[in-house]
């Protein structure tokens, strides 16, 4: 029975290669789609899952209002967590992002990124595997350090790391252990030191000042509001209650007026893509881009599958004689019902491997395109493939055989079957699906094109070009202005350079600190902005009111400030020129307004900002990290290699020479929705292909069921204009409809899409006017192509017979 079958499905294929080809295609398309979402979902989803610590494990976060949220924490809480928290099994304190340092070993020096300073209990948090030591002993004080297996060979090569002493910005460590880091975690660190203790002696008393990330590991998860209240009470005692005194009020005045402390506990299980911020080092997953991705996997698979189907049940009249002789002979249903879904099981088994190789050609340009390293393999990801296929054959093989087997017997073999309304609701309402799913994704593409295009375009307040961001290592606060200056001075003498400043800040990124003052009884959660004289200037950032800051004025290092208008706007003056602000426990003077302009990416809003000197804080100069470059457009190629020659020789001998544009640098920033804008560019694509597909073969298999009726018509002298408006008139009524049952999705889930942009456009009318128009043109280039080769044909071919 099989060998029957298998022989009358070759058969088929042989007598209808290019609309088999198209099905197989189609279809494999659409499970490439699934596949490469699928990959993405569970590599998204296998962040901290290895971890048996994860729902133990929580990230305290705080918000101090005004919108602020931060990760980091003040180190005070250090002793009390220890003596006073029995809900507690551990805590760690830590860095929450990572270093680049020398490591040197016998005189080799490697440069390995990704250094983590932590407390001795970072692996007991994350234990991971160690090959060399253990997770106990590896941090055991701050003369250890930790490394992982490739960073190890790195520097040790075929040697025994275990007890070699190594230097290390400028200290002698001993490694006490290696471990493999072959997992996707929140933390992943290539060395970890126990260096962290010396800062937070130094801040043990500073309530204010939130400079380190902390981890709880919790005896029972269920606690963790518990505790959260436990350090909220902790904050009140020992922080509100000062901030009040200092403001003249009462605790419950202070908490009434400004809020008060709340702590959030984060757990680690859910922390990759459900974190209220991005507080690992590790990033945060895009939870929308990930939806977003399966969603158009899986919509696209539906269009696969829908095509496959319409083509089955249009070419099964083809098969109608077929299956008539065979219910005469004895055929059942069942049988006829198991024969067609062989049939699929076949096609399906050519598309899940024509998608696999399609995957595998094409996964370099994905990781690429998600910054990943996604590989096929995994028990999870087969039984998933399986799963794909199973739902595949289900869906796309069901319908049709039922159909097939439901003909007429007798209908069919009189040959009054091909007249027949059997099955034609059922391909003209798939066909409108496909074309509800084409206008969906033609109108979305329009939309995310026209916003991503809008924060290309926009004016951001500066201007980037030829400025270079070049990495600066300061040494320590007493010599880094110093040393600032003299470089800066060497800078502006050579070539192609025309000027050289400096921010603690950085395009995209925002200001390395933030700081609160009041004004009026208004706080003011500000970014800190210390720039060098030539800053604005240099970035073409405007003043709008009073002056900028100026070497020609002595105080402009000492107790004068600038604000944005933002600042200005929540201070809620209207005229702040020359106003005092207690700014820190320092009184500065406003001398100017600044023109706001967009210092992270334009999907953000624009903060309030405060700008002063870097003399005028002295504590300022341990977040500078840039030094910013202007350079003339004729000859950058030899302006850079000369940069590079003098910093490497003259300013840092030890570490290779690091920069970057700065309007580059800061059209990163959004990079996510310019990858959002390409994929969804790169799918309308292909969905239009798919669509058309089955529209060409539906319209082929349509009309030459249409033949006599076409050749009756032209005998009795209709014309091609005439034939071709009756033969595409159903098909631009069903594009219609699907257009209109696209319209609500597509203008609702893209709506929602833009709320993700603090500055966006407005969904006006053209995207749907431009979808259906395109939609309509390409349905009628293809219905009519096949109508007019219709109407050319012999009549006689078709008249002979009757």
């Amino acid at each position: 029975m099989l060998k029957n079958w298998l022989q009358i499905f070759l058969h088929h294929i042989k007598n209808n290669k290019l609309f088999t080809s198209l099905n197989i295609l189609g279809l494999s398309v659409g499970i490439a789609g699934l596949i490469f979402a699928t990959l993405y979902w569970n590599d998204e989803q296998s962040y901290n899952a290895w971890n048996p610590e994860n729902e133990h494990v929580f990230q305290v976060i705080n918000d101090v209002g005004e919108g602020n949220i931060w990760n980091t924490n003040p180190a005070p809480l250090n002793a009390f967590l220890k003596s006073t928290f029995s809900e507690l099994e551990s805590h760690c304190y830590l860095n929450t992002w990572y270093f680049n340092e020398i490591i040197e070993y016998n005189g080799r020096k490697e440069l390995i990124d990704r250094i983590l300073d932590s407390q001795n209990t970072f692996f007991s948090f994350f234990p991971f595997e160690f090959i060399k030591g253990n997770a106990e002993t590896a941090l055991q004080d701050n003369t250890s350090i930790a490394l992982s297996e490739t960073t190890a060979k790195r520097i040790f090569k075929d040697e025994d790391p275990l007890g070699k002493q190594v230097l290390y910005s400028g200290r002698n460590l001993v490694v006490r252990g290696v471990y493999k880091l072959n997992k996707k975690s929140s933390y992943a660190p290539k060395v970890v030191t126990n260096l962290i203790h010396k800062r937070l002696d130094q801040n043990k008393d500073l309530w204010g000042n939130y400079n380190f990330g902390l981890l709880l590991k919790l005896k029972n998860p269920s606690e963790s509001e518990h505790v959260s209240k436990k350090i909220e009470n902790l904050f009140i005692e020992h922080k509100t209650k000062n901030d009040a005194k200092n403001a003249g009020l009462t605790l419950e005045e202070y908490i009434e007026k400004y809020g008060p402390a709340k702590v959030i506990l984060e757990p680690l299980k859910t922390a990759r893509l459900h974190s209220i911020m991005d507080g690992y080092p590790e990033g945060k997953g895009n939870y929308q881009f990930l939806l977003i991705m399966v969603g158009l996997s899986i919509l696209i698979l539906i269009l696969s599958i829908v095509n496959y189907v319409n083509l089955a049940t249009a070419n099964a009249i083809k098969r109608a004689k077929e299956v008539g002789v065979r219910k005469i002979i004895g055929a059942s249903k069942v049988n006829i019902i198991k024969q067609f879904i062989f049939e699929t099981i076949l096609l399906g088994c050519f598309s899940i491997l024509l998608a696999l190789v399609i995957v595998e050609l094409s996964l370099p340009y994905y990781n690429n395109f998600l910054n990943k390293e996604l590989l096929m393999n995994g028990s999870q990801f087969y039984l998933q493939l399986i799963a794909i296929f199973i739902t595949v054959i289900i869906v796309a093989g069901i319908l049709p055989s039922i159909y097939v087997s439901n003909f007429e017997t007798l209908k069919v073999l009189k040959g009054n079957f091909g007249r027949s309304k059997s099955g034609v609701w059922l391909r003209n309402g798939m066909l409108i699906l496909q074309f509800a799913i084409a206008s969906f994704f033609i109108i979305g593409s329009y939309i995310v094109y026209q916003q991503v295009d809008y924060m290309n375009t926009k004016k951001l307040g500066f201007e980037g070009k030829q400025v270079l961001s070049i990495n600066f290592r300061r040494t320590n606060d007493e010599q880094t202005l110093l040393r600032y200056y003299t470089i800066k001075q060497e800078l502006l003498k050579m070539k192609g350079v025309t000027s050289v400043s400096t921010g603690v800040f950085t395009f995209g990124e925002g200001a390395r600190s933030s700081s609160s003052f009041s004004y009026n009884d208004i706080s003011i959660q500000g970014e800190n902005m210390a720039v060098d004289f030539e800053m604005l200037d240099m970035m073409k950032i405007k003043i709008a009111e009073g002056r900028n800051l100026s070497p020609n004025f002595s105080s402009d290092t000492i107790n004068t400030m600038l604000i944005n208008k933002t600042t200005a706007k929540m201070m809620k003056e209207p005229n702040p020129i020359g106003k005092e602000i207690n700014w820190n426990d320092n009184k500065l003077k406003i001398v100017g307004i600044v023109e706001d302009f967009h210092i992270y990416g334009p999907q953000i809003e624009i903060p309030p900002m405060v700008f002063f000197h870097m003399k005028t804080i002295d504590w300022m100069m341990y977040n500078l990290n840039e030094v910013y470059v202007k350079i003339e457009p004729e000859n950058m190629k030899e302006t850079i290699a000369n940069l590079e020659e003098f910093w490497t020789t003259k300013v840092d001998t030890k570490y290779p020479f690091s920069y970057d544009f700065v309007d580059k640098k800061f059209a990163r920033t959004y990079e996510t929705y310019v990858k959002q804008k390409d994929l969804f560019s790169l799918l309308n694509i292909v969905v239009i292909i798919i669509a058309l597909f089955g529209l060409f073969a539906l319209a082929t298999y349509s009309i030459e069921r249409r033949m006599k009726e076409i050749a009756i018509r032209k005998t009795l002298g209709a014309e091609t204009q005439t034939l071709l408006k009756e033969l595409s008139k159903q098909y631009i009524i069903f594009c219609v409809i699907g257009f209109l049952i696209a319209l609500f999705p597509a203008y609702y889930l893209l709506q929602k899409w833009l709320e993700n942009f603090a500055f966006r456009i407005s969904i006006s009318i053209i995207p749907f006017t431009i979808g259906f128009v395109v939609l309509a043109i390409l349905t009628l280039i293809v219905v009519l192509s096949r109508a007019y080769e219709a109407t050319r044909v012999d009549v006689l071919t078709y008249l002979k017979y009757e």
